[in-house]
């Protein structure tokens, strides 16, 4: 195979390799893409595997189907395939190349020599490597790639011209078709090139500024804040001031208990003169009980904990009960690695065990675990890694096959769910060891195929699963392990972005070689810090809010003001649907009642995500049909702002006979300290001086119940309510 395409034609000693020069150049011209011939219709009558993933019916549709239209044996220069690429014939996808290119040759060349297909033996890919690796390209300059194959019989091949090449942020860094790439703005991002089923990926970096030095930046709290400023003195960006007492207090209170500082709360903590007081207050959130209610609600997202279906017999009893034992393993600070095995090994029924539920949903109405959506849930939620298209074709973006699909199907082989009586209500999940069964080998049969599929952990590695036990069992402990990065390294980056707004890794259930961290610094030391304080949770959370990094302002200074992914000012988010009503509710001091559950139970420690509510629909709470993080919705939209200035709901709770306004106008404090305590309660802090002078004008009119009514609903409608900043 050659490197750059040559200027004039080659002839090829022998027949190209389909598996190694065909399908990839197919690839290569995007001919095979889910928009062109690649789609699962295929396109104009004519159909091939998306990206190759099947060359051997590739092979026959390019050479038998419809009578061998597409090849003429006889005069190959006439043939259809070659004559829609270079446009002499009409070709929806344009002209393609030339007659006499380098790719018009490996095709006739293809043809001449017998048009033969993949061989088993055929050279195995076994490495694919992209130079340079590691780059700083300055702001509009460019840099050019090459891609090298490594094949099993040692041979190394420059594969560039049959590469296909895509950064991750194409505004940032654009690259053309034989990897030639411009920086086009400062900041990261990577360059990936594909080949066959492989992925290579360079880092590419553009300064904001000059790089500066670590040491100009403020004094660490502990090693995050060193990796963080690393990175940021690399890329020239300046870090924004330390946030106030009150903000933090806010911030402190919302991220880690869901819930809005008391008035009370905020005057104790703006008053404490110990210099470590963060370091004390948030020791004392970490051991409230709001932490468990807040961390379950988290956790029942991630294990999508709802009913089965609309007519479950397992009901709300069974997403109850198994929200009841994620909260116990809040609560307890279980680690992490052992509450994941529990679960992935779980079996018998709701009432013996809660954590079958995560099967009872997960396999849904599919008796045979292997067949469901088990499969993919968890790979995406205890692995951030998404294998679901690899079931029906090759991952379009990681390494993952079919093959690799159904290895890691296997796993779950013998897992069965039993639904008794709907009378009764009980769904059994159990390991099926009937004799017939132990009698046949562990695995599945590769549907495309037809061969049988042994279990097999998605990192290829060997894994031995004793064929008289349940499967699950080896799976959970390769899973567990310290040295699987996938595992530890997908919860930390959804605490990561719990906290700081934007994930090292984004999205943050999409971890692949293809995507790598914004910080390898910090991904590495913490999963580092992670393993060896043996997946204690609250310890990283613990880390993470007592780093200066999340204790930074979320105004920006000048230089900053364009950076989104690495954290040299802190990245507002907006309330989570629950945590929102809940500060409606603290805030109007009315207490919100939900369908079926006891008076003055918060938003966060209701299990159902289908529980009525109007309020939490429109505010993007999760349905936790997948174990997608976008099922959480934190946009804006028209219909959340007119809910908050016109709706009922809102001036319901302003004006309750035992709501907050209604107490203030009978209290006998004075009206700066009525006005005190609506900032407190809504945007956890006193009154700027603008405001109080602002204020002061308005009180033209008594401080009355109407004043009180309209400052607190001008303050439920500003941001600084509705986003953690």
């Amino acid at each position: 195979m050659s490197g750059a395409q040559p200027a004039q034609a080659q002839t090829a000693p022998q027949a190209p390799s389909f598996v190694h020069e065909v399908i990839p150049l197919l690839t290569r011209y995007g001919c095979n893409q889910g928009a062109c011939h690649g789609k699962t219709a295929g396109q104009n009558g004519f159909r091939l595997s998306l990206r190759g993933y099947a060359p051997e019916l590739d092979q026959a549709s390019l050479t038998k189907e419809h009578f061998s239209r597409r090849i003429d044996t006889a005069v190959p220069e006439t043939s259809l395939l070659l004559r829609k690429a270079i446009g002499e014939v009409p070709h929806e996808g344009g002209r393609l190349f030339s007659k006499g290119s380098h790719a018009y040759q490996v095709l006739l060349s293809w043809i001449k020599g017998g048009m033969p297909g993949p061989s088993k033996d055929d050279a195995k890919l076994q490495g694919l490597t992209l130079s340079p690796g590691t780059n700083k390209i300055p702001l509009k300059g460019t840099m050019q790639f090459t891609v090298t194959a490594e094949f099993s019989n040692g041979k190394k091949t420059d594969v560039t011209w049959l590469t296909r090449f895509a950064t991750v942020d194409p505004l940032q860094a654009l690259v053309d078709a034989m990897g030639k790439l411009e920086a086009l703005r400062p900041g990261e991002t990577a360059l990936q090139a594909f080949f066959q089923d492989q992925v290579a990926v360079a880092s590419i970096t553009t300064p904001f500024q000059s790089a500066r030095n670590p040491k100009d930046y403020p004094l660490v709290n502990n090693f995050i804040d060193g990796a963080v400023f690393n990175k940021l003195a690399s890329l020239g960006i300046p870090v924004s001031g330390v946030c106030s007492d009150a903000t933090f207090l806010r911030r402190l209170f919302l991220d880690t208990l869901g819930s809005l500082p008391k008035p009370e709360e905020v005057k104790e903590f703006l008053a404490d003169q110990r210099a470590d007081k963060r370091k004390q207050w948030i020791e004392k959130v970490l051991a409230r009980p709001e932490f468990a209610d807040f961390w379950a609600l988290q956790l029942a997202d991630l294990f999508q904990n709802r009913k089965e279906r609309d007519h479950d017999v397992r009901g709300v009893k069974g997403v109850r009960s198994f929200h009841a034992w994620l909260r116990e393993q809040v609560e307890k600070n279980r680690p992490w690695d052992q509450l994941c095995k529990d679960i992935l090994t779980a079996s018998g029924d709701t009432t013996e065990n809660p954590a079958v539920g995560y099967f009872i949903v997960t396999v849904g109405e599919q008796r045979e675990a292997h067949k469901s959506e088990v499969v993919a849930s968890m790979a995406q939620s205890f692995l951030g890694t998404r294998i679901g298209c690899a079931q029906c074709h090759n991952h379009p973006l990681e390494k993952f096959t079919q093959d690799d699909y159904y290895r890691f199907s296997a796993f779950f082989s013998r897992l069965r769910l039993e639904r008794k009586d709907p009378k009764d209500g009980v769904t059994m999940l159990f390991t099926s060891l009937k004799p017939e069964e132990q009698k046949r080998p562990l695995g599945v049969t590769q549907p495309r195929t037809g061969q049988f599929m042994e279990p097999r952990p998605l990192d290829r590695s060997s894994l031995a699963a004793n064929k008289d036990a349940d499967p699950r069992l080896a799976l959970a402990d390769w899973m567990i392990q310290p040295a699987n990065d996938a595992f530890h390294g997908a919860f930390l980056n959804r605490l990561w972005k719990h906290f700081l707004g934007t994930g090292l890794v984004e999205p943050v259930d999409d971890l692949r070689s293809s995507n790598p961290p914004s910080n390898q610094e910090l991904w590495k030391a913490l999963k580092v810090e992670f393993i060896s304080k043996k997946s204690d949770w609250r310890h990283m959370i613990r880390l993470i809010l007592n780093s200066r990094v999340y204790q930074l302002e979320s105004a920006t200074v000048a230089g900053n003001e364009n950076d989104t992914r690495f954290y040299s000012h802190y990245y507002p988010k907006r309330l989570a649907a629950e945590v929102l009503l809940d500060a409606v509710s603290e805030a109007t001091g009315v207490v919100e009642n939900f369908p079926g559950y006891p008076e003055g139970l918060r938003a966060i420690q209701v299990p159902d995500p289908d529980v009525r509510s109007y309020f939490m629909s429109v505010f993007g709470r999760s349905a936790r049909v997948t174990a997608c993080s976008c099922e959480r919705s934190g946009e804006v939209s028209l219909s959340q702002l007119l809910h908050l200035q016109n709706g009922e709901w809102v001036v319901r709770k302003l004006g309750h006979a035992q709501g907050r306004i209604k107490e203030l106008v009978q209290a006998k404090s004075s009206p700066e300290e009525k006005i005190q305590t609506l900032f407190l309660a809504a945007v956890s802090r006193l009154p700027s001086p603008g405001e109080r002078v602002r204020l002061a004008e308005l009180q033209a009119a008594p401080v009355n119940e109407e004043f009180l009514t309209d400052l607190l609903w001008a303050l439920l409608n500003t941001v600084e309510f509705s986003f953690n900043h």
